[in-house]
Parts: structure tokens; C-alpha cells; sequence
């Protein structure tokens, strides 16, 4: 009766351990990027589990660890954004690999960065038109920022703010991005401003 209830017991902690522990599983993994020398890039990587992932960026199987290399976590501790500026080439051409982690598991993911010289630069690569500019505007009054770039095929533009990317579907609807459908994609970012530093582009 006594080995029993131990079985139980064990059973039930086995149980209870499984339901409030998780493994890392990714929501958002880096994508391949290519970059002008004295450029910038940022790889973003989130991801999700209890107890809650650690995040850790490596390259080359060894952790970044540079004055040109920075990690930029989100506030709600869901994973970070590798930035690297200025870009060199070829020394920061290599595979990167996000890393989550909890005491449940470990899973990773690689992405790659292709570093050109300005004379490698093929036709059609993206290049910015329009930049935004910095504006001072009173609090709780409505800003709109302004940024263009061309390029074949046409350039996907992203906000960051702070470095890390502006998430226009979770804002209470403060922010909203606007997108034209003319040939050289511009995109506008209207905000109510509360305390929001500047957005830049990548």
C-alpha cells in the first residue's frame, strides 16, 4: 500500500512538473540578410516557454562578444535583437545562431549575413529615397513620419524603435503604418506621441 501511494505521489509530480514547464519553442526566428559594408543590420529572435527562455546570439559557435555587436532585449523578456554597425566585410560575414533556452530544453536557430563592398552593390538593391526626419511635437499630439526607399523588386520597409521593431497590431491603436501603392514604397508611421523616442528605419 505504502509503494503505492509513493507511485502516486510520483505520478502526480511527474504531472504537475509536465503541465508547468515547457520547453523554448520560437515565435519570431532571423532571417538571412545582406548588408553594405559600413551599413547596419539586426537579426530578430523571440521566443516562448516556462520557466522563460534565455536568449543568446553566437557566431561561428562562440558568443558575440564586440563594441560593434549589440543585443537589445524586448521589455517583455521575450527574446532580443542582434544589431551590428558598422558592418565590415568580409570579417562579419558569417552564420549566426540565435539560441533559446530553459532548464527544460534547448533549441536553436542559424541565419546568415552576406556583407558586400560598395562596388559589389548589384543592380535593384534597395536604397533609402526618403529618410524620416527628427520632429519635435507636443505630448498626446499626433506625429507621421515619412520614409521611402526603391529598389527591384520593391523593398519591404521596417520601423524600429529604440532598435527594436515597432509591433503596429499591439499598440491600442497609437500606432499605424500606411503603406503606398505607388512604385517606390514609401510607408508612414502615425503615432501619438507619450514619451517615444524617434523611430529609425532598417
Amino acid at each position: 500500500m505504502v509503494h503505492v501511494a509513493r507511485l502516486l505521489l510520483l505520478l502526480l509530480t511527474f504531472f504537475l512538473r509536465t503541465d508547468a514547464e515547457t520547453p523554448p519553442r520560437f515565435t519570431r526566428t532571423p532571417v538571412d540578410q545582406t548588408g553594405v559594408s559600413g551599413g547596419v543590420a539586426s537579426f530578430i529572435c523571440q521566443a516562448t516557454g516556462d520557466p522563460r527562455p534565455k536568449i543568446v546570439w553566437n557566431k561561428k559557435g562562440k558568443k558575440v562578444s564586440n563594441q560593434r555587436f549589440e543585443v537589445i532585449e524586448f521589455d517583455d523578456g521575450s527574446g532580443s535583437v542582434l544589431r551590428i554597425q558598422p558592418l565590415r566585410t568580409p570579417r562579419d560575414e558569417a552564420i549566426y545562431e540565435c539560441v533559446a533556452s530553459n532548464n527544460v530544453g534547448e533549441i536553436s536557430v542559424s541565419t546568415r549575413l552576406t556583407v558586400l563592398r560598395e562596388d559589389q552593390i548589384p543592380r535593384g538593391f534597395p536604397t533609402i529615397d526618403m529618410g524620416p526626419q527628427l520632429k519635435v511635437v507636443e505630448r498626446t499630439r499626433t506625429a507621421t513620419m515619412l520614409c521611402a526607399a526603391s529598389g527591384n523588386p520593391d523593398p519591404e520597409i521596417t520601423w524600429f524603435k529604440d532598435f527594436l521593431p515597432v509591433d503596429t497590431s499591439n499598440n491600442n491603436g497609437r500606432i499605424k503604418q500606411l503603406r503606398s501603392g505607388t512604385g517606390f514604397s514609401p510607408s508612414s508611421l502615425s503615432l501619438l506621441l507619450n514619451g517615444w523616442s524617434m523611430f529609425v528605419m532598417s
